[in-house]
């Protein structure tokens, strides 16, 4: 109970009343009122300042994606219309004819080869050799520190 004693906590709490005291008297002031005020208003505009950062870089984020897509969706529509200017044209007719239908022109003679002939007399081209020969295996690591590298880079990994 010596520990709990009025006699050894009385010094303390005073000097520790002493300085709230002291603290609060300097409050008074209105240089410290001022301080504080502002510091108060720093810290504010910063945080806004900060949040405004933040929506600007997503908003300009999802601009971008928007752009690309509108790219893309260019890109297809071009595509369509040189598709339709395509299926429009008497080569495509005389395409489809001959495929689908099997006409022929007046004078011309179709040729029915079968495919074991066809291939049996063709020649294999020198840069017609399958993708998974010409890229050699990996060790384990060098596949994963490439995987890696691709994540943090954002690669698409399909590729390598």
């Amino acid at each position: 109970m010596k520990m709990f004693n009025k006699i050894n906590i009385q010094p303390q709490f005073e000097r520790y009343t002493g300085m709230l005291h002291e603290y609060v008297l300097s409050l008074r002031d209105i240089r410290n009122v001022g301080l504080l005020v502002f510091t108060v208003i720093v810290l504010l505009v910063s945080w806004s300042g900060v949040k405004s950062i933040q929506t600007n870089y997503g908003l300009e984020k999802q601009i971008a994606e928007l752009r690309q897509e509108v790219a893309v969706q260019k890109l297809k529509n071009t595509n369509l219309a040189l598709q339709n200017q395509y299926l429009g044209t008497s080569q495509y007719l005389d395409v489809t004819a001959r495929e689908n239908l099997g006409l022929a022109k007046p004078g011309e003679t179709e040729l029915l080869v079968p495919e074991k002939v066809a291939l049996a007399h063709t020649v294999k081209q020198p840069g017609a050799t399958s993708t998974s020969a010409a890229v050699p295996k990996r060790p384990f690591w060098q596949r994963n520190f490439q995987e890696w590298i691709n994540f943090f880079l954002h690669r698409d990994t399909a590729k390598s």
